[in-house]
Parts: C-alpha cells; sequence; structure tokens
C-alpha cells in the first residue's frame, strides 16, 4: 500500500483530545482530485456533520484546478464521505450522548484514491494545552540532556 500525505491537520491534535480514528473515501468531482493530487487543500476549519445517517465533510477548501475551464468545482461545496453503516451509527450515537465531535486528521492518496482519516474528538480546555505543552517542553529538555551527556 502506497500512501501520500497531502495535508495535515496540526490544529486538531492541539484543540482535541483525538480518540478513535476512521479512513473514510470521498466524493469528489475530476478537478477535485485534480487540485488534490497538487496539494491545493486545506481543511483549516473543516467540520463533519452526520445528517440522515450520511457523513458530510464542510468547509473543506480545495482550491480550483488550474486548467478546469467552466467545469470547474465550488472550492468549499459540501462532500459526501463514504464510511461503513455501523461506523456513521457509532459515530452519531458518541457525539450525540458524550459530547464528542468528529474532526479531519489529514488527508491523503492510498493506491491513487483520494482519503480522509477523521477522529472522534473531545475537546481540550485552556488548562489542558498548558499541560500538553509542560510535557513536550520537559520531554524536550530531558532528551537534550540525554544526547549531551553522550
Amino acid at each position: 500500500m502506497s500512501e501520500k500525505i497531502i495535508s495535515y491537520n496540526r490544529k486538531a491534535s492541539f484543540e482535541y483530545f483525538l480518540e478513535e480514528k476512521y479512513e473514510a473515501g470521498i466524493v469528489l468531482l475530476g478537478t477535485e482530485i485534480k487540485s488534490i493530487r497538487q496539494g491545493k487543500v486545506q481543511f483549516k476549519d473543516a467540520y463533519i456533520s452526520i445528517v440522515n445517517n450520511e457523513a458530510f465533510i464542510k468547509e473543506m477548501h480545495i482550491s480550483q484546478y488550474n486548467h478546469g475551464n467552466r467545469f470547474n468545482h465550488d472550492e468549499t461545496r459540501i462532500r459526501k464521505l463514504l464510511l461503513n453503516k455501523h461506523e456513521i451509527r457509532k459515530l452519531k450515537q458518541k457525539v450525540l450522548l458524550k459530547g464528542y465531535t468528529i474532526v479531519p486528521v489529514k488527508l491523503y492518496l492510498k493506491n491513487g484514491l483520494a482519503k480522509l482519516e477523521i477522529a472522534l474528538a473531545k475537546g481540550k480546555d485552556l488548562y489542558d494545552k498548558r499541560q500538553v505543552d509542560k510535557e513536550k517542553t520537559a520531554k524536550r529538555e530531558i532528551e537534550k540532556a540525554i544526547k549531551a551527556r553522550y
């Protein structure tokens, strides 16, 4: 399996505790997949909603394909995600009951097909973010001290 990461959502791991991850396909138009292959994607403000037992990604920005002429796509249109029925049901239950949200984590090409990794996430509070930052700093200093010792 060859995977090529196109875009990664760094903000998601900073803002949320990522718990369960799922791989979803995306229903795309021809000019959209061409733009994705060129790496012209961002999902900084993107989110996933479930409507009528179908998952959709909203606010994901795919730039227009420069050779697409009049058949080009709308850059922030709503795109359908391809997930199994039981996965959608499970995600919907957790979002409704436990206060979780579903966020996109990364977009990659797998065997020529665009795949989106989504995660069931719980929001971090400000003190959680500070605690994670302290742990990263402490770990970095420990590694630096060990490296200097040898």
